[in-house]
């Protein structure tokens, strides 16, 4: 069993986007997805969500009725998002490999979850490869990151470890996190990003953050009224573009033209 399975199995991903700090993810995610879908014939429109974890993209577009195919690692989640909608087409499968998937199939693919697994930079431009070579010409992908100021701000600083992290080698003098192997995660900076789209060859429409503070407000977001949160999620849709901002979150997307 690798890491990734041992920690899905352990924490359920099928809670994390329920909680008040996920649904702000979700929802801002959810609004750019949508911005570049159909309104009309939307069962002629193919979707390929990678890393499609318990299936919260997955079902939710499927149900819209677009046609989904979802793609997944952990045994266990898989069996979740099969047992939730029986019109998402589900394969049990790796971001490294989609060769079980034809060339130029999708109009649009999701990459929300494996950049933020693999490592090693090779296996992310891998995972991008092989989610262009599956999406038509002219689609677009939407690739996920975790950001390195969240996991050193509300980890290495907060719980007190950055000295011991840093004299072990887990943090660079730089502040940048480095993963050792076995480690699950991860963590990137906008200059990052931009190197590896520069080596792929990667056209970018735009970069928004769908979380914003949300993940360093969890307390904050639980105690708000529902119509506070609202508003919230109106906030960070208006804010998710600002270049003054873009770092500040836990997660953040790219969106490519393929």
């Amino acid at each position: 069993m690798t890491e990734i399975e041992k920690h899905y199995n352990k924490h359920k991903e099928e809670n994390r986007l329920l909680t008040r700090h996920g649904k702000v993810e979700f929802a801002v995610a959810m609004k750019y997805i949508h911005d570049s879908l159909p309104t009309q014939d939307k069962h002629l429109f193919k979707i390929a969500d990678i890393g499609a974890g318990t299936g919260r993209y997955s079902v939710a577009l499927a149900k819209e009725g677009f046609d989904v195919t979802a793609v997944e690692l952990v045994k266990h989640n898989l069996e979740i998002l099969e047992s939730k909608h029986e019109h998402v087409k589900c394969w049990p499968g790796n971001a490294l490999d989609l060769s079980f998937l034809p060339d130029e199939t999708f109009d649009a693919t999701i990459l929300f979850g494996p950049l933020y697994h693999l490592h090693k930079e090779e296996e992310k431009l891998t995972a991008l490869k092989e989610a262009r070579r599956i999406t038509k010409k002219g689609g677009k992908i939407f690739a996920a990151y975790l950001l390195n100021e969240y996991s050193i701000l509300s980890y290495c600083f907060a719980q007190n470890r950055i000295l011991e992290l840093i004299k072990s080698g887990n943090v660079s003098k730089d502040f940048h996190i480095v993963p050792k192997e076995n480690e699950l995660y991860d963590y990137v900076r906008l200059e990052d990003i931009d190197r590896l789209n520069k080596m792929g060859g990667i056209k970018r429409i735009k970069i928004f953050s769908p979380d914003g503070p949300a993940d360093f407000m969890r307390k904050e977001l639980n105690s708000m009224t529902e119509e506070t949160f609202k508003k919230f999620i109106e906030y960070q849709i208006c804010n998710a573009e600002r270049k003054d901002l873009l770092g500040a979150g836990s997660h953040i997307v790219d969106i490519l033209e393929n």
